[in-house]
């Protein structure tokens, strides 16, 4: 199903996940959809990998992660922010190296101090290869690190490859 996109999230600079100028990272772009999702989409090359060709299963639950966590800002102004408190998941088929991946995320629960999401990785022909479910408590930056923003590059990243819309295969 096709989801128009409805915002762009923040990347930075060093992040494993979203640094864009990090050379061994994933350069993940985040975007919000009109479903309430989350989608990072990235391309994992072979300084990725776990088994030859394959992204190395510990880098999958860290793009799960971020993803997931990510979903508390979807539409939102202020930057709360989601650390892991628990995180679960399921491998069930391997991801290859060197094409577009999707991470399809989304908030299932919430109150003023913890929130829960589910994440999928989803291959280029449609295949969920993970899934995996997280708990995360809110926490603004200045609780988690010393982080200025100017010094980090966190900012929106317009690109003319940026999608308009997003397919989103049926859970």
């Amino acid at each position: 199903m096709i989801h128009k996109v409805t915002g762009k999230q923040s990347n930075s600079k060093m992040c494993f996940v979203c640094g864009l100028k990090n050379k061994f990272g994933l350069k993940a772009y985040f975007y919000e959809t009109d479903k309430n999702e989350l989608v990072a989409l990235f391309k994992p090359c072979q300084e990725h990998q776990g088994y030859p060709g394959r992204l190395h299963g510990g880098i999958a639950a860290a793009i799960l992660d971020e993803t997931i966590g990510r979903t508390i800002t979807i539409g939102q102004k202020d930057e709360i922010w989601g650390v892991t408190l628990e995180f679960n998941i399921k491998y069930k088929k391997p991801i290859p190296l060197d094409e577009e991946i999707k991470v399809i995320a989304k908030l299932t629960e919430g109150n003023r101090r913890i929130f829960t999401g589910t994440g999928r990785i989803v291959l280029s022909g449609g295949e969920v290869a993970a899934t995996a479910e997280g708990k995360y408590i809110k926490l603004p930056i200045d609780k988690i690190a010393d982080f200025d923003k100017a010094l980090n590059e966190w900012q929106i990243i317009e690109s003319e490859t940026d999608p308009a819309a997003i397919e989103i295969p049926v859970d």
